[in-house]
């Protein structure tokens, strides 16, 4: 039974609707809330809208506005995916793309050229031919899309096992892509919506030709740093601005693309936030979300804390290497304050009481239908029954898979030299060639790195030392193999005394020695490396099997959620398009309010508030004198209750004409929790003013052919 074309509609579902719009309660330090009584809410799931779903009759009853299917075409085809990961529109008709400083800033130190320093300093291109092309980039553009869900759950119903099901729905999602990617012309792919309850087949337009156009100075783009990266009140301008050129070289002439608002929007206007909305797991059930909360999220905030000590402290010790180490830091920052907020979120009583709720809800609708009773009753115990199977095995699983940027580099010098021995070991025909004798002595030559920066992977060696003997205990096998037990620099320097993988010297000698020898070396990272190994191998198919299943669980899940409720709930992001609904609002926090708009005076207060240092509220030479010309009352950012989450980073948000009034680049510490449940009383984003980013553009930067062609729309006639 295909319940995506069939949606039940239950005999007690219109007055559960009446119920949940009603219960909506404030969640706030005054509230004496008494978690069994809480009840759940359709909101907690969030608006982020897919473009053949439109809630029309929502959208115009709650704001008077009900769009068009020119309106909607506009708007998605004005959108863009910018790289791999972050969100981009369209601001001209001649190819104009506007984003946000930081998806793009990793990629200026590679373009400039001598002497430059984007980061520093920014970039603005004075004419076209200054436009500087940047490498490897492109954006995408969503032209096609289809359902593709029949044909997928049909292939799918031919597996016996969780394991066959899996393997055949990936099949039949290769298949289904290579035939519309040939069809279309286009870059197609399936998404996954409702965890299976839907599948779309998505296709884009390419454009691999971009180039620069203007970008601000770090400072003014990332104003407060790792502090301020999940908060409001915010005062940044985090914007970018790129073109797109076609296969002449020419600019590219687009359509579809948002123009500019003046004065942006008013407190209560309705605004759409327009972009690609990375992951959520607001469908998971409440086994899944104790598991994150338990093991999962826990172990993560650890692996980011220690990282971003290690760049926190090169940083500080090393001004001269600024701008090189700035972005490890606010990366790691970014991504422990990312964690920190999704775990503090699922320590809240408040939101699991929701969670619960919902759930409970669900059951007791599945069970009073007998068709969903006999085909999804099963669902909630058999994925409590695999989250505690996982949790007998995660924490190790994690530690001996751990991200490789994170390891110290004499762990890679360990893994080349047990790769060389083993592939000495084989007759030469069937050795690679760099394991020939041709370039035998070349490539042990470059085994070991010419030059190692001592100071960074001794932190490192630190940070893994505190990471595993956290994760898995001093007395652990891993932990005493490596570091005896110890933490922090005692542990590195226990290590560093007794490993031949640290000198180049003691390498070398290894080299010498027979295959054998060197498998059989007793040297603790050698040891650990060679252990982790076979770990990985005794849990990676326990693991596989587990997460087959639950993949299934997952989508019968989405199934009989998107059977009830249809798309009353908003599907789960997906990396994929999506429009937001919501208003500029400000909120209650910490016992005070945040107003809905900051304006410019608050950017120079913070400046001198805190003594005018360079970290992390320092300004820029451009920006330390306000100018007489800027009104420094205009706003520079504003909140609203669009729902959004990482991915959305360089979404436009417009009005109901079309217009960009902002851009967002953030949410708030609050909207973290948001991976599970959209509370709308504080969950908010967090945007540049168009207003406020215009006058910059006049004021500060003076781009004056830049600042035409947004009020415009067309590229300057002089050019």
């Amino acid at each position: 039974m295909n319940f995506s074309k069939k949606r039940i509609v239950l005999f007690i579902f219109s007055f559960s609707i009446m119920l949940m719009q009603s219960v909506s309660g404030q969640h706030n330090i005054y509230a004496n809330i008494e978690f069994d009584e809480v009840e759940f809410s359709l909101k907690d799931f969030g608006s982020m809208w897919t473009f053949d779903d439109i809630p029309y009759g929502y959208f115009e009853k709650t704001y008077g506005f009900k769009p068009t299917d020119d309106w909607l075409e506009r708007v998605q085809k004005a959108a863009l995916q910018f790289g791999g990961g972050c969100s981009a529109a369209f601001v001209s008709a001649d190819g104009l793309i506007m984003t946000n400083h930081h998806c793009g800033r990793g990629q200026l130190s590679s373009i400039q050229d001598e002497g430059e320093d984007w980061l520093r300093d920014g970039f603005y291109a004075e004419s076209l031919s200054d436009e500087r092309k940047v490498p490897r980039l492109f954006v995408d553009q969503l032209i096609l899309i289809e359902d593709v869900t029949d044909e997928i759950l049909s292939a799918m119903g031919r597996g016996k096992t969780d394991s066959a099901k899996v393997s055949l729905r990936d099949v039949a999602i290769s298949e289904i892509v290579s035939r519309y990617n040939e069809e279309s012309g286009l870059e197609c792919r399936v998404v996954t919506l409702y965890n299976g309850g839907k599948f779309s087949l998505y296709g884009y337009k390419r454009y691999n030709d971009i180039r620069l156009v203007m970008a601000p100075d770090f400072q003014i783009a990332a104003t407060g740093w790792d502090w301020d990266n999940f908060t409001y009140p915010r005062y940044e301008l985090d914007f970018m601005f790129y073109r797109a050129y076609d296969e002449n070289g020419e600019p590219v002439k687009s359509d579809y693309h948002f123009s500019w608002s003046e004065k942006g929007a008013s407190e209560g206007e309705p605004i759409f936030v327009v972009g690609r909305p990375g992951n959520t797991d607001r469908l998971m059930s409440y086994a899944d979300l104790e598991y994150f909360r338990d093991k999962v999220y826990p172990g993560i905030l650890l692996f980011y804390n220690e990282l971003y000590k290690v760049y926190y402290e090169l940083f500080n010790s090393h001004p001269e290497r600024e701008s090189e180490l700035l972005n490890r830091v606010m990366g790691m920052g970014n991504g422990r304050k990312s964690y920190a907020g999704r775990l503090l979120g699922l320590k809240d009583e408040y939101l699991m009481a929701k969670k619960l709720s919902f759930e409970n809800d669900l059951r007791k609708k599945v069970n009073l239908h007998d068709n969903l009773k006999s085909k999804y009753s099963h669902i909630w115990d058999a994925i409590q029954n695999v989250r505690d199977e996982q949790r007998k095995m995660i924490d190790l699983f994690t530690v001996v898979n751990m991200r490789a940027f994170s390891l110290p580099v004499y762990f890679e010098n360990a893994n080349k030299l047990l790769n060389y021995a083993e592939q000495m070991k084989k007759p030469e025909d069937e050795r690679p060639a760099e394991f020939k004798a041709d370039l035998l002595e070349e490539t042990k030559a470059k085994m070991f790195p010419e030059k190692i920066d001592e100071e960074l992977h001794s932190k490192l060696m630190r940070a893994h030392a505190n990471y595993i003997t956290r994760m898995l205990g001093t007395d652990h096998e891993l932990s005493a193999m490596l570091y005896g037990g110890l933490k922090d620099e005692e542990a590195v320097q226990h290590l560093f005394s007794i490993s031949s993988m640290i000198s180049k010297e003691s390498f070398v000698e290894m080299l010498k020695l027979t295959s054998d020898e060197i498998l059989n070396f007793s040297d603790p990272i050698m040891s650990y490396v060679k252990r982790t190994k076979i770990i990985t191998e005794k849990l990676s198919s326990v693991k596989k099997e587990l997460d087959n299943t639950l993949e299934i669980l997952h989508q019968e899940l989405g199934e009989v959620i998107f059977a009830v409720y249809g798309n009353q709930i908003s599907p789960d992001a997906t990396s994929t398009l999506r429009i937001t609904d919501g208003v500029i609002a400000g909120y209650e926090y910490n016992g005070t309010i945040a107003p809905g708009k900051v304006t410019y005076y608050g950017l120079w207060d913070r400046y001198n508030s805190f003594d005018k240092s360079t970290y992390p509220w320092g300004l820029h030479e451009r920006w330390k004198t306000p100018p007489p010309e800027l009104n420094l009352s205009i706003p520079i950012g504003f909140a609203s209750t669009n729902d959004i989450v990482g991915g959305n980073s360089g979404s436009s948000v417009i009005n109901v004409k079309g217009e960009v009034v902002g851009l967002v680049h953030d949410g708030n510490l609050e909207s973290l929790a948001g991976h599970f449940a959209f509370l709308p009383e504080n969950n908010r984003s967090v945007a540049t003013d168009s207003w406020g980013l215009m006058e910059a553009l006049k004021y500060i930067y003076k781009t004056e052919r830049l600042v035409e062609e947004l009020n415009s729309g067309r590229i300057s006639s002089s050019e």
